[in-house]
């Protein structure tokens, strides 16, 4: 049984990786899905496996870093579905020059922008078809660097994800009154694009030992599917 069918599902970072296996694992589930990202072609192509397997799916590629243009992405939304039940806020990045001695102004501004300005705009975008059914779930990509300080992945990309750890904490504090559930996931190692902007190269026998998006997407799809009355608040997922 379709656990999602006549629900919507946004998906952001849907183009690659865990953002794209949950769209489709959402998508399984009977749920429309809006994908978004920064390239159309990989958001196209994730829609067109969709539609052939009978779903719905509409692309709304986006730099989710401008403000302005994820407003537009919510209006989208309200033209096709009226409706927003699920907010996968899967985008995220981060730069090879990570440490203080090589870190930049524009290099803060791209990690702090695109792992934790992006999450909370898409949230207040979210939000308000929420309140209106009194009903809905956001669920947030962390990471492990969320929760835990190391050199691994830099102090920018570091300090940006705990700051979605606890922006997912305050939904939670402030929207359950109006029947919100907020998930934050923190991923140790995925085999995600993102590996490749690490200093250091990741090889094909650490990658398979590595979580797997699809793994990442069976949680999401989890979440996505519990009960109203249940939050499932913060989830680590490692190898």
């Amino acid at each position: 049984m379709a656990r999602l069918s006549g629900k919507v599902a946004w998906v952001t970072g849907a183009g690659s990786g865990i953002g794209e296996a949950a769209a489709l694992a959402l998508a399984e589930e009977g749920a429309a899905v809006v994908l978004t990202g920064r390239r159309a072609a990989p958001l196209e192509d994730v829609a067109a496996r969709v539609r052939a397997a009978g779903g719905v799916a509409e692309v709304a590629d986006a730099d989710l870093m401008d403000a302005a243009t994820v407003k537009r992405v919510g209006a989208l939304i309200e033209t096709r579905f009226g409706r927003l039940d699920v907010l996968v806020n899967n985008a995220g990045l981060n730069i090879t020059p990570r440490r203080w001695a090589v870190l930049t102004t524009e290099g803060v501004d791209e990690l702090v922008l695109g792992n934790l300005s992006s999450a909370m705009y898409c949230v207040t975008v979210a939000l308000p078809f929420m309140r209106a059914r009194r009903d809905g779930v956001l669920i947030h990509t962390s990471s492990m660097a969320g929760r835990n300080v190391s050199p691994l992945s830099g102090p920018g990309y570091t300090a940006a994800k705990h700051g979605v750890v606890a922006m997912s904490h305050t939904i939670n504090m402030e929207e359950c009154v109006n029947g919100i559930r907020s998930t934050v996931i923190c991923p140790g190692e995925v085999v995600t694009a993102i590996l490749d902007k690490r200093p250091n190269p990741v090889s094909a026998e650490e990658r398979a030992r590595m979580v797997q998006p699809a793994d990442v997407a069976e949680l999401i799809r989890y979440v996505a599917c519990l009960p109203a009355h249940v939050c499932l608040n913060e989830v680590w997922i490692t190898p």
